[in-house]
């Protein structure tokens, strides 16, 4: 658990989310980051986290080291009006007015689930996120997409609805990386490692991380 606020010093619009998110529902892996430019990126369970309401008893899952631009949302169980009704008109949440059992509220909406982020995933500007949707390991969601379905590990994704655009790398080199999982990697690790990581210098990664079985 990341007990620092702020990756940068002077920069308020960027924190480490893990570190200011205090409901247990959300669980956020280290180094995963939000900025915010038009609001304090310390309200994001308020701001980005919507209709979330512990009567569906679901999760927002984030893995480590994702980059959430400004904006993005994570939309609830609660925005899901049933589709089974003949009427979108959510009548059992207002079950004072029309007589109705307060046991049956939640048969307003469809509950389709957890929404799970994997890591190293990067949610673009005002990018929306459905529940129950599961978006993979290095994964890039682009700016304003709508997610409605899942999205396979680095893959890049955009439009409304949100399609695949393409791959970030082959299949073999995401075979690669899934199984090398670098970012379950001690942080000195990591460190040592980042002119390869920064650079999509996969040799060398696989030379390092070599290496320093070895040793």
């Amino acid at each position: 658990m990341m007990t620092k606020t702020y990756p940068r010093s002077n920069d308020l619009q960027t924190v480490y989310l893990n570190a200011v998110v205090k409901d247990p529902s959300i669980v956020v892996g280290d180094f995963t980051v939000y900025n915010d430019f038009r609001s304090d990126p310390r309200l994001f369970e308020k701001n980005n986290v919507l209709y979330h309401y512990p009567i569906n008893h679901e999760r927002l899952i984030i893995g480590k080291f994702c980059s959430i631009a400004c904006g993005a949302k994570f939309l609830f169980n609660c925005a899901n009006h049933t589709l089974r009704s003949l009427s979108t008109y959510t009548f059992p949440l207002f079950y004072d007015d029309w007589e109705l059992d307060k046991k049956d509220v939640a048969s307003a909406w469809d509950h389709k689930g957890d929404i799970t982020i994997g890591n190293d995933v990067w949610i673009g500007y005002e990018a929306v996120v459905m529940a129950g949707v599961h978006i993979g390991d290095g994964a890039i969601i682009g700016a304003r997409a709508v997610v409605t379905k899942d999205v396979a590990p680095y893959a890049i994704v955009g439009g409304v609805p949100a399609k695949e655009i393409r791959k970030r790398f082959s299949p073999e080199v995401i075979k690669r990386l899934q199984a090398w999982r670098w970012w379950d990697w001690p942080v000195d690790k990591i460190r040592e490692s980042l002119p390869f990581l920064t650079s999509g210098d996969l040799e060398g990664l696989s030379a390092n991380l070599k290496a320093v079985q070895k040793s």
